[in-house]
């Protein structure tokens, strides 16, 4: 029996080294590396650890079908495709003797249409002048905050002043609970910032609700987590359908803007949390020959980022911005000098003194945005005002 054990054990042994061997080798003689994910652009200097095994990267969710990854150290490269909730491994081998087995994966994607029964929760939504959107919390039953849905971030932000002033538990991670309307959420990370949206104690993000459908309405002040996407809004026509793009933990629709004769088409960021119209990168935009020139400076200002950073923006007249079949004019965008990275990437910036004119649906299942119209739509601009 002992005998027989023992050949059960080697074969055992000798299978896992098969398939050990089986997997893709990359040779790097640095420790330092960058994936690449191609199909939005998404680049992160990665560090070889033969430490973690496994060493594992999570990519951007996919919207849909698969994507492709690269990674690329200082003398080798590899390609690895992907699809939602895969995951694959491969050896990087550091300096020809550390096997370092490192993951690319793909969470498995969060779907609560078929939850039953199907929930409709209706919280109260404010919007200030300032354009910061809110809801009323509450962090462990305990603490009652006022909180900014801020679709360009993701977890749970608190400002300083909430930390010392209103937070009267101890926090541990993992394990803390957020409260809103009837529904209450967790698995998220809480961050410390100096600033939030006008008003409010902090931030939380679009991954909160990912595998839902957010419903934003301005008309009639309300915010309603559904389980699955009305029926309704497919049938509504004035509704207009984006699609979504990921990038890391933010995510972004398709945005056309124009100016005299020209016109560029691409991926803005949408983002609740950004209080003005609309952020654009200069620089970025000279590149694809966008005349930035004849946007007529209006004024320049001061804005803060999410750490209290300064940084210089010039306010000026962009004649056209669409999102599908809806068209803005005579926008008062903010024009950066300078490109600011977000997350290694430069980009544009959707804001909510643009958002706040439509009611929407976040459809977190479908990876889709719908956009209608509401009271708002022809409302002058704060900085015009």
């Amino acid at each position: 029996m002992k005998n027989i054990l023992l050949f059960i054990a080697f074969v055992f042994l000798c299978n896992q080294m098969a398939a050990q061997k089986k997997l893709p080798v990359i040779r790097a003689n640095s420790f330092k590396a960058v994936i690449l994910e191609e199909d939005n652009g998404l680049k992160t200097d990665w560090n070889i650890d033969p430490s973690v095994k496994p060493d594992i990267y999570t990519v951007s969710k996919i919207s849909k079908g698969s994507k492709t990854v690269k990674i690329k150290t200082d003398i080798d490269s590899i390609r690895i495709k992907i699809k939602q909730g895969d995951k694959k491994d491969f050896v990087i081998l550091l300096k020809g003797k550390d096997s370092c087995l490192t993951r690319i994966e793909s969470q498995v994607p969060k779907d609560f249409s078929t939850v039953q029964p199907a929930f409709h929760d209706s919280i109260r939504l404010g919007i200030n002048g300032q354009n910061t959107m809110f809801v009323k919390a509450a962090l462990n039953k305990t603490d009652s905050l006022v909180l900014n849905f801020d679709t360009g971030t993701s977890n749970l932000s608190l400002t300083a002043e909430a930390l010392k002033d209103k937070i009267k538990q101890s926090l541990k991670a993992g394990v803390n609970v957020l409260s809103i309307g009837n529904k209450k959420y967790d698995g998220f990370k809480i961050y410390k910032v100096e600033l939030s949206g006008h008003g409010t104690d902090g931030r939380f993000g679009w991954d909160l609700f990912d595998g839902m459908v957010v419903e934003l309405n301005y008309d009639l002040g309300i915010m309603v987590v559904h389980s699955q996407l009305p029926e309704y809004v497919k049938k509504d026509k004035a509704y207009e359908r984006l699609e979504v793009k990921y990038l890391d933990k933010l995510f972004f629709v398709e945005t056309t803007i124009n100016q005299g004769s020209s016109s560029y088409k691409d991926w803005f960021l949408f983002d609740t949390g950004y209080q003005r119209t609309a952020m654009l990168d200069g620089p970025l935009l000279r590149e694809h020959h966008f005349p930035t020139t004849q946007m007529k400076e209006i004024k320049k200002v001061i804005m803060r980022g999410g750490q209290g950073n300064e940084i210089p923006v010039i306010t000026a007249n962009l004649e056209s911005l669409s999102l599908g079949k809806y068209k803005l004019k005579n926008i008062p965008a903010q024009l950066l000098s300078e490109s600011r990275l977000v997350i290694n990437k430069r980009m544009n910036i959707l804001g909510n003194e643009i958002l706040k004119r439509f009611n929407v649906f976040l459809d977190f299942q479908n990876n889709a945005v719908y956009l209608k119209p509401n009271k708002l739509f022809n409302d002058s601009y704060i900085e015009k005002e």
